[in-house]
Order: structure tokens, then C-alpha cells, then sequence
């Protein structure tokens, strides 16, 4: 009863301090009452820089639990069994978890659409809705047998970041709006990023959608865009997605780690500064075949190991490149026939490079051609395709994002570092639209594309509140 009058009475002396005219003892009295209501009623109900951004910074509270139940749900929609997560573009289940999504978009009071390919946009307009928005967001799909919180916690974090604003009593200038991109992963259709790089504004993979892009099983990527209810367009153009340079005042990222450097240093959060430029290359070798046996050693052309041969070179350029932030992978490798008794007559690579220095990156790939050609001649196989598939350059974060996204981290009392995202995102096309920000949490051992992947719910509290004042920081700039 005692704690309901003290309640009443601070009511009372609000309502009071706002009909009186303004004085600095009056406004003083008028924050003591509503800190007195917010701590009898549980929620802060302050005007949005009423009490300055570290006020707000200490307002924001995450519903953890909700967003673990929320990602835990998610996970079910999938074509492999638990733990582990398979989610593939225009799937049943990937058709399945947009609509779980978009069921939690209008939950949280957002304004949804969707594009052409199936980009997912959710707005909450603010007071000025002719300024351009602040975005955030990530992707939901899922290479085969992975985890449940690559870009899921970008996409249903920032959802839940919208929410914690507006428990705080925060009210935009700018619009916020979430984006739930579109086949991040290239497991499908062969194509990273292919929702961000359209919204970029890609003519080239425009057309090549329309045309020659199919999947293992011979459909073509309009098909399966339809068959998902998208791409409805009778002359199929998906120039409509492209999204006008400026577009966005800012864009923000939340996304685990995928490697050990923040769990290793016990940091809470990655401030990201630049993203990796990747490039993907495909390499086939024919040689003669024939059988294991009756075939001698000095008479082989053997295709496999031509691939093996240019696989431990791919390792021997990146080295020489002599920089810590120079990768490469051969993650695909293939013979044919696949016979334990069969000399390959074909073989095929599939490698991915990387650098945050386009020039270097470009150079181990040159290298890796010359390597290619040298062999082919030396073990008499025939080069028949070297074929880059894709050379993006790298991305720098915008310096007014990297500030506002440290200062958040500093008002909440977390510790951050300055750090390179070496995986590319949505985010390195994004930047082609619209100032962009990155920002990291740790993940279980830098686990990632597996199903022990892990983020702990303190640390998606913590990137959550990162991200929803960053997003209040730039939304009233």
C-alpha cells in the first residue's frame, strides 16, 4: 500500500512540474518522479533524450531469454536434424521460417514488404519518415548441417532491439527498418550475398537470374523464386530490387564473431572496421584416366593429382603474401569417375581468396593462375577452365558509424576492440549504398558452419544493446 501512494503522489508532481512554468528545480523534480514510476512499474518511460544517451544506454533492457526461445524456434524449420540447421533458398522451410520472421516483424509493430527476390523489410517510422532510415539485419539461411546463430542473430536481434527501444520510451527521428536478407549463402545457386548484391544494384546479376542461373537439380533461380511467391513479374526484371545510393542514412550489422579473437581476449564486442575482399575461383583439369593397375606411372595424365597439386599451391601464394589477413581455401575438391581403381580423367577446384588489400588478394590469384597453367604442361592434363567467379573489393566501415557503435559499447560498460571482419557479409554490399558498421560478439571456440556453433545469451544481451543505441545514436543524428 505504502509503495502504490508513492506511486500516486509521483504522478501527481509529474503532472504538477509539466502544467508549471519551467525552472531547473522543477525539471529535477519532475526526473526524480518518473525514475520513481519506472522503478515501481518495472519499465522506463522517459522521452528519448530526456536524460541524455547515457541515461538511455542505461534504460535499454533485452529480453535474452525471448531471443533464445526465438532462435530456438527458428532452428526447426530446417531440412537437417537437430542440432544442426539446413536452410536453402526458396525451400519449404526457408518459405517457412520468412513467415515466422515476418510474424515477429508485425509483433513488434513494423511496417513489412518484401521485393522481387524476397528481401524482407521491416519499418518502424519516425518522426521525420522523409529522412533516410537507419537500417540493420542480416540473413537467415543455412548452409547443410550448420548452426542456428549465423545471421539469425542479426536478423532477430535487431528485431528484438526495436523492442527494447520502445520499452525505453524511445522515439526516432529517423525511421529504423530491419532487412532480412536474401541467400546470404551460395549454397543454391552458387551466389553469396545475391539479396544484398541486387539491393546494390548488381545489372549483370540481374540478368544472369533471368537467364542462366540454375541449380544441381537443372531449376532455374526465376522457378524456385516463383514456386516461393516471388519473382511474380510477368517479364521477370529484378531491376525493381536495386536500391538508390543513399538510401539509407546508415547501415548496421549484428553478427557473431565466426572466429576466437573475442572469446580468446574476453572481450564483449567487435567494433568492425573493414570487411575482407573475397574472390572465388573455378578450376577444372582433364587428364587420360584409365585403369589403376595396367596403367604405368611414367604414362599417366593424371587430373587428381594435378588438383592436389594446385590446392598445396593456393597454400604456398597465400604464405608468400607474407600478411596475416591473406586466407585461401580449396573447399571444394572433385574427381571423376571416383573410382578407388580409376586414374581421375577430370578433376575440379573451387577456391576462395581473401584480403582486406584488393591489390594483394588480386596478386595470389594471378599467381594461382600461373600455378595452374605450369602444372597443366608438366603433368600433361589440359587446363579446361580457370574461371573467376566473383572478385568483390574489400569494404571500410563509415568512421561516424565506428564512433557512435564504440561510444554505445563505452556508455554500457562493455569492453570493445577495433577488429577486421575476415568472412564477408550483406554488409560489403551495403556499403555500396549506404554508410556501413559491423558489429561482433563472441561465439563458442570462433565455432561457425557447424552445428556447435554457440553465442551465449549475455553476450547476445550485450550486442543487442550495442546495437539498439547505435540505432537510437544515428537514427536522432
Amino acid at each position: 500500500m505504502e509503495s502504490l501512494e508513492r506511486f500516486l503522489c509521483s504522478v501527481a508532481l509529474l503532472v504538477i512540474s509539466l502544467l508549471l512554468p519551467s525552472s531547473l528545480a522543477q525539471q529535477q523534480q519532475q526526473h526524480e518522479s518518473i525514475r520513481t514510476m519506472e522503478d515501481f512499474s518495472g519499465y522506463p518511460i522517459h522521452e528519448p533524450g530526456q536524460f541524455g544517451s547515457i541515461n538511455l544506454a542505461s534504460s535499454l533492457s533485452v529480453d535474452a531469454p525471448g531471443l533464445q526461445k526465438q532462435i530456438d524456434e527458428l532452428s526447426n524449420f530446417s531440412d537437417a536434424p537437430s542440432p544442426s540447421v539446413t536452410r536453402v533458398l526458396y525451400t519449404d522451410k526457408d518459405v517457412l521460417a520468412r513467415r515466422y520472421v515476418k510474424n515477429l516483424m508485425a509483433l513488434a509493430g513494423l511496417t513489412v514488404r518484401e521485393d522481387a527476390v524476397g528481401n524482407i523489410f521491416g519499418k518502424w517510422d519516425g518522426s521525420e519518415p522523409d529522412l533516410p532510415a537507419v537500417a540493420t539485419g542480416s540473413h537467415i539461411d543455412a548452409i547443410p548441417y550448420s548452426g542456428k546463430y549465423d545471421g539469425v542473430v542479426g536478423v532477430l536481434g535487431a528485431i528484438e532491439a526495436i523492442n527494447v527501444l520502445k520499452r525505453s520510451g524511445f522515439k526516432p527521428k529517423r525511421s529504423l527498418e530491419i532487412i532480412l536478407f536474401t541467400s546470404e549463402e551460395p549454397t543454391r545457386f552458387g551466389i553469396s550475398c545475391l539479396g544484398s548484391r541486387l539491393l546494390a544494384g548488381s545489372k549483370e546479376l540481374a540478368e544472369a537470374l533471368k537467364t542462366t542461373v540454375f541449380d544441381g537439380q537443372n531449376v532455374s533461380f526465376i522457378d524456385a523464386a516463383k514456386s516461393a511467391g516471388y519473382a511474380e513479374d510477368k517479364d521477370d526484371d529484378l531491376s525493381s530490387v536495386f536500391l538508390k545510393k543513399g538510401s539509407y542514412f546508415a547501415f548496421i550489422e549484428l553478427h557473431i564473431e565466426q572466429g576466437p579473437i573475442l572469446e580468446d581476449e574476453g572481450l564483449d564486442i567487435g567494433v568492425v572496421t573493414a570487411i575482407a575482399a573475397p574472390a572465388s575461383l573455378k578450376v577444372e583439369f582433364e587428364g587420360g584416366g584409365g585403369h589403376a593397375g595396367a596403367v604405368l606411372m611414367p604414362y599417366r595424365n593424371d587430373a587428381g593429382l594435378a588438383a592436389a597439386e594446385l590446392a598445396l599451391a593456393v597454400e604456398k601464394h597465400v604464405l608468400e603474401s607474407e600478411s596475416i589477413d591473406t586466407v585461401g581455401t580449396v573447399g571444394i575438391l572433385e574427381l571423376h569417375p571416383g573410382a578407388i581403381n580409376s586414374i581421375p580423367s577430370k578433376s575440379h577446384l573451387e577456391i576462395d581468396t581473401r584480403d582486406i588489400d584488393e591489390a594483394r588478394r588480386n596478386t595470389v590469384i594471378k599467381k594461382i593462375q600461373e600455378s595452374a597453367n605450369t602444372i597443366a604442361k608438366k603433368r600433361k592434363v589440359k587446363l579446361s577452365e580457370f574461371k573467376i567467379v566473383n572478385q568483390d573489393p574489400p569494404a571500410l566501415s563509415d568512421k561516424l558509424v565506428i564512433k557512435k557503435m564504440a561510444e554505445a559499447a563505452t556508455e554500457l560498460n562493455l569492453s570493445h576492440k577495433m577488429m577486421i571482419s575476415r568472412a564477408y557479409h550483406d554488409s560489403l554490399f551495403m556499403a555500396r549504398i549506404s554508410p556501413m558498421g559491423m558489429i561482433f560478439i563472441p561465439c563458442y571456440k570462433g565455432y561457425s558452419h557447424k552445428p556447435e556453433e554457440y553465442s551465449s545469451p549475455e553476450d547476445m544481451d550485450n550486442g543487442v544493446k550495442v546495437l539498439s543505441l547505435t540505432l537510437a545514436k544515428l537514427s536522432l543524428d
